[in-house]
């Protein structure tokens, strides 16, 4: 058995390594199980809204050494190809998760975080204490654990989460490319049956990573024909298909991504990034989110830790609106635009009206991103 740490963060993702950072540098004792060596490639959209700069910043782990590629405007286009853009609010930045959680996680071994390289198989909490257990390290002991362990995993079973009960129909792919495609551009794409993210991340590589329900994906023999039978029906992914050479030995995918509300706590256990809720990529703002609300649990913790009186009831009842307060809103706009634009009629009509009110699409974005992150 390792020694009692103050904290224990099951997953080493951006919620996870942001608070991991902040509570470390805080003077208390974290540790970090993360199931995979890092540098390692995810399924993600990797576009990131500067709200979170400054607290990136603050952290001492400002991404612009890592070069990303400046995001200033988005693209939106129906299946039909109707196509609508706008100025991106606040504006952001590609990295791949690939250099941005590597990067995070050389800051946070450098804070003092104590970082490990193991599975989490269950956690249990009695007398004010958690036990976790893991597959090589034995059980750590700690006083919080905050988990941050991504979309879906095995530990949601044991932790008998609600949402992990289900089915999804949902599946994403990703790969990074090599083409050409403007720069400062997000582009989401419209297909039948999902829709597509396009943008620049560091090294003038592209980002391309789609999300589709199941059902259509499963009638085609593999993502290529897919692809060229689904996703080339919208002639703007059909140009950057056709014009870009795959970087990767295969795509990535990741299955059963679940869009269901999920508690932002479970058995005391503090849900940060997206297991504690995933907006639909559509949106386009997921990853600062999960930043986001690595800043609100460190700050309760801090307060739980600090603070005489202040119970872990409080701790979790203020998590749990703050975490409200910041992210209800956009959470319910990104349901809501996605089952618009899922229907093929319905986007291209929507994208029709938007484009005769220009200035409703940055209305439209402001409400599923936040206000720059005070520090």
């Amino acid at each position: 058995m390792l020694s009692a740490s103050d904290i224990v963060i099951v997953g080493g993702g951006l919620a996870g390594l942001t608070s991991a950072i902040h509570l470390s540098r805080s003077g208390l004792r974290v540790t970090l199980i993360e199931k995979h060596q890092f540098p390692k490639h995810k399924v993600c959209g990797e576009y990131i809204s500067n709200e979170v700069l400054p607290y990136l910043q603050w952290l001492g782990a400002d991404p612009a050494v890592l070069h990303p590629a400046a995001l200033t405007r988005v693209e939106v286009s129906a299946v039909n190809g109707q196509v609508l853009s706008s100025p991106l609010p606040l504006g952001g930045f590609g990295v791949s998760r690939y250099t941005l959680d590597y990067f995070l996680m050389t800051k946070a071994a450098t804070a003092g975080v104590t970082c490990l390289t193991d599975t989490v198989t269950d956690i249990f909490y009695e007398d004010e204490q958690f036990s976790v257990h893991t597959g090589n390290h034995g059980v750590l002991t700690s006083r919080i654990v905050l988990g941050a362990y991504g979309k879906r995993a095995a530990l949601d079973q044991r932790l008998a989460r609600e949402f992990a009960r289900n089915r999804s129909p949902w599946l994403a792919v990703k790969g990074h490319y090599e083409g050409a495609f403007p720069e400062g551009l997000v582009a989401l794409h419209n297909f039948h049956g999902g829709y597509c993210g396009v943008s620049r991340i560091e090294d003038n590589k592209l980002n391309i990573c789609y999300l589709v329900n199941y059902e259509t994906f499963r009638r085609y023999k593999n993502i290529e024909t897919y692809q060229e039978e689904v996703l080339y029906q919208n002639v703007h992914l059909k140009r950057i298909f056709e014009n870009s050479r795959l970087l990767f030995e295969a795509p990535l995918t990741i299955s059963q991504v679940s869009f269901e509300e999920k508690t932002k706590v479970t058995d005391h256990i503090l849900m940060m990034g997206d297991a504690a809720g995933l907006i639909h990529p559509l949106c386009g703002n997921g990853m600062a989110m999960a930043v986001h609300s690595g800043k609100i649990a460190a700050e309760g913790v801090l307060r739980f830790f600090n603070a005489d009186g202040y119970t872990r009831a409080q701790l979790e009842n203020d998590y749990i609106k703050a975490w409200n307060r910041q992210f209800r809103t956009r959470m319910q706009a990104g349901r809501l635009l996605a089952g618009l634009f899922l229907k093929d009629r319905l986007s291209a009509l929507l994208v029709q009206g938007l484009a005769a009110v220009p200035g409703v699409l940055p209305m439209i974005i402001r409400q599923t991103h936040g206000k720059p992150i005070n520090v």
